[in-house]
């Protein structure tokens, strides 16, 4: 599995499809037969209590897009906050599992985790 990380507009999609994926191929923000899945943070922050339920499906997938939630300021909400904790744990747990870990910036892939080439 490939896991792709960054804020919003930062390019995860683009990449994903330059690795081979269509937008046909990308689920949206749910679990189904499509190989990549975007918005994973959607799906956390719907149900953070169902995230080892979320992981065991995601490690399955060829590709998982998540934005980043926890680089900005706190939220003051409960169970935003309870929602920002459950994706970066998820991504940490992802990122564990992953052959390879994308990090989006500007358009700009870096691998964090995996070969050098990030193609």
């Amino acid at each position: 599995m490939i896991l792709i990380v960054g804020g919003e507009g930062s390019g995860k999609r683009t990449f994903a499809r330059s690795l081979g994926y269509r937008e046909e191929d990308m689920a949206d923000g749910c679990l189904n037969g499509l190989p990549v899945v975007c918005h994973v943070e959607r799906m956390v922050f719907a149900r953070p209590e169902e995230t080892d339920l979320l992981f065991s499906e995601l490690v399955k997938k060829e590709v998982v897009i998540c934005n980043e939630v926890g680089s900005g300021v706190i939220p003051m909400e409960p169970d935003k906050r309870q929602g920002r904790e459950a994706v970066g744990r998820l991504c940490a747990r992802l990122a564990e599992q992953a052959e390879k870990v994308i990090r989006m910036v500007c358009g700009i892939p870096s691998v964090i985790k995996g070969e050098e080439d990030a193609r």
